[in-house]
């Protein structure tokens, strides 16, 4: 009980500190006249950096980026906008997306009902406390729009305005079915850094966060205005906002860098210059490769084994071209948060180099995997020389009659087959991949590269080492596909002796 108190009475100080900062921001001109003020509103109302300049001064320290201006055009031209504020970190993106664009919303008659989500209710909460401090004591913004505060509706995550304007706190997957106040629903919701260590840990659940937005949240706005912000920046290959992107390409990604990573041009002039990303890039500061994740959304990956450098992305050769395609499921039974992933591989040989082709890398139910099955074997073309195989150490009742449901269903047959594969030295075989990719044989689909599935299949891979805990159903499902295909590599050259060589495995059926 007093540790809550203590968080209480933290919490009410920082609210006052910013309430003072809102206060004090500034002032009342005393002896304007009435068509001063309202041609102040109506260019407020019109231009966002003017309203920024004029009622958010402690906020407008330096010049507002064009970015932040073509952030808040899309989102005010579209009363159905559903977007991403996919800005680098330190560009303002929340100060933007759930302070600035919620009040100007609102002086436009564009916003009267705002859900804001963090990854907790206290961190909803901190984020909404910037809002109803600007509304409570913004001296300039009263004057002109009217004493804001209710006594009575004034709670920290929760507040109504006297003219109508809620707000509510919430974290993420909460109860947000069925919200309104009196007639009003929501009609603008905004996700702000929903991301923490464990969901990003944990594929499942940043896709049950993405579902809960789908079903849960967006769904409580029903009326003509409907607008849905995210805001965050792309630290990490996959989080929630990609499962979303991947799911929904048509919702709009305003994708900003921080700086441009040859000439460090800072993408916000009057705030940063280039020495700042210069010294965050260095030993002194964050160093290059979290600078490039946190500024500029690029997250390589260094294993001891294996590296994302070494993964060549190209536009394959047509299916048919393959001499053989290999596609290989690695069987997981269920689909808790904990569970193995079933990983699907598909993979083609082409003049000694490897292509992966499309890949399925879920912690899923069987059947969903047998579904992707089904669906890739209907999308390859008559003449493509194809083989679809599975671990037989993995072989059930239940297995057989996931494959059975979804060959019914979807009208194939998919010929599995069964192979055995050593039960030891799992991590010997998947590191005999080392030199494919060493020696320039290995190329991805770059149709993969923003598949969400792909990234995680990365991630497995570079997490491939001597004592990792990691999931490794990815690389395992690589490891057996591209063994099998090894066996459909040629020989390169017929010597004066009459023996054929080659850098792989002797094809055993080659006839002399």
């Amino acid at each position: 009980m007093a540790g809550k108190k203590k968080i209480d009475r933290q919490k009410a100080d920082a609210y006052l500190k910013k309430l003072e900062v809102a206060r004090t921001a500034n002032a009342v001109n005393p002896f304007e006249n009435g068509e001063e003020q309202a041609a102040r509103i109506a260019r407020a109302k019109a231009d966002v950096v003017y309203f920024v300049k004029a009622y958010l001064p402690h906020y407008a320290t330096v010049e507002s980026a064009p970015f932040h201006i073509e952030w808040a055009k899309m989102v005010i031209e579209s009363r159905t906008f559903k977007g991403f504020a996919e800005w680098g970190r330190g560009l303002a993106k929340s100060v933007w997306s759930d302070v600035i664009l919620p009040m100007w919303l609102m002086i436009n008659g564009e916003a009267h009902y705002l859900v804001l989500i963090s990854d907790s209710r206290d961190r909803a909460e901190d984020l909404l406390e910037d809002l109803r401090a600007e509304l409570e004591g913004n001296a300039l913004f009263i004057y002109d729009f009217g004493e804001q505060k209710q006594e009575g509706r004034w709670e920290s995550g929760d507040f109504t305005t006297r003219s109508g304007f809620t707000a509510k706190a919430f974290g993420v997957r909460q109860k947000v079915r069925g919200l309104r106040t009196k007639s009003q629903r929501p009609d603008i919701c905004i996700c702000d850094d929903l991301e923490t260590p464990d969901t990003l840990k944990n594929y499942k659940r940043m896709d049950a966060q993405a579902r809960w937005i789908e079903r849960d949240l967006i769904p409580t706005m029903i009326g003509k205005q409907r607008r849905f912000l995210y805001a965050n920046n792309r630290f990490a290959r996959v989080m929630t906002q990609t499962i979303l992107q991947e799911r929904h390409p048509n919702w709009a990604v305003h994708h900003v860098r921080a700086y441009n990573k040859v000439t460090y041009e800072p993408a916000w002039k009057a705030m940063y210059d280039a020495d700042f990303y210069r010294s965050q890039e260095s030993s002194d500061g964050i160093g290059l490769e979290a600078a490039l994740a946190e500024y500029n959304h690029e997250c390589r990956l260094k294993g001891k084994i294996f590296s994302e450098d070494q993964i060549q992305w190209c536009e394959p050769p047509g299916l048919t071209d393959f001499k053989m395609i290999v596609t290989h499921w690695d069987i997981a039974y269920t689909d808790n948060d904990t569970s193995d992933y079933n990983a699907i591989k598909a993979w083609g040989i082409l003049d000694r180099k490897f292509y992966l082709i499309d890949c399925y890398v879920k912690q899923s139910k069987m059947l969903q995997a047998v579904n992707w099955l089904c669906d890739f074997k209907k999308t390859l073309p008559k003449g493509a020389n194809s083989i679809f195989q599975y671990e037989s150490q993995f072989w059930n009742g239940e297995v057989q009659r996931s494959i059975d449901d979804a060959e019914n269903a979807h009208g194939v047959s998919l010929n599995l087959m069964k192979v055995d594969n050593p039960k030891t030295d799992k991590l010997g075989r998947m590191i005999k991949m080392q030199p494919y990719y060493q020696n320039s044989r290995i190329f991805y689909s770059q149709k993969l590269k923003s598949h969400n599935d792909t990234q995680v299949a990365i991630m497995q891979l570079c997490a491939v080492e001597e004592g990792s805990t990691e999931h490794d159903d990815s690389p395992d499902a690589d490891q057996q596909a591209l063994s099998a295909l090894d066996g459909y590599d040629t020989p390169t050259r017929r010597p004066a002796d009459g023996k054929s060589w080659k850098s792989g495995r002797m094809k055993q059926t080659y006839k002399w």
